[in-house]
């Protein structure tokens, strides 16, 4: 059994997961609320950890937020967040798909050299 402590710590990272991706694609809580359908009120308690939310709700943010419900409950990458990557990197041309690739692997990189070092 969930006790309410844990609860409230999984809203609050659920929330924290809505507000770094609403942020990084650069939009208000209002703007996110009309895309998605809901209240600006209904994301600032979402984003808060205030309340938990219903399914159908999940769904109309991760839509709006191009992430999968599983992204915003868990933070685990699933094969629909990689499909919907796949879908931006479609729009590319081959040459940026080339430099998002270049990108990528200098990131692996760098997190092995991370990693290796020991300093996480």
């Amino acid at each position: 059994m969930v006790d309410g402590m844990d609860v409230k710590l999984y809203l609050n990272e659920v929330g924290e997961r809505i507000m770094r991706r609403r942020k990084k694609l650069g939009l208000t809580q209002e703007e996110l609320a009309e895309r998605s359908g809901l209240t600006t009120q209904f994301v600032s308690y979402a984003e808060s950890g205030k309340r938990a939310s219903r399914p159908e709700n999940l769904m109309r943010i991760a839509s709006v937020l191009g992430v999968s419900v599983d992204y915003l409950l868990t933070g685990d990458i699933i094969d629909k967040d990689q499909l919907l990557l796949s879908e931006k990197l479609e729009k590319l041309s081959a040459e940026q798909v080339r430099i998002v690739e270049s990108v990528i692997d200098e990131c692996v990189r760098l997190y092995h050299l991370y990693d290796e070092d020991g300093s996480h």
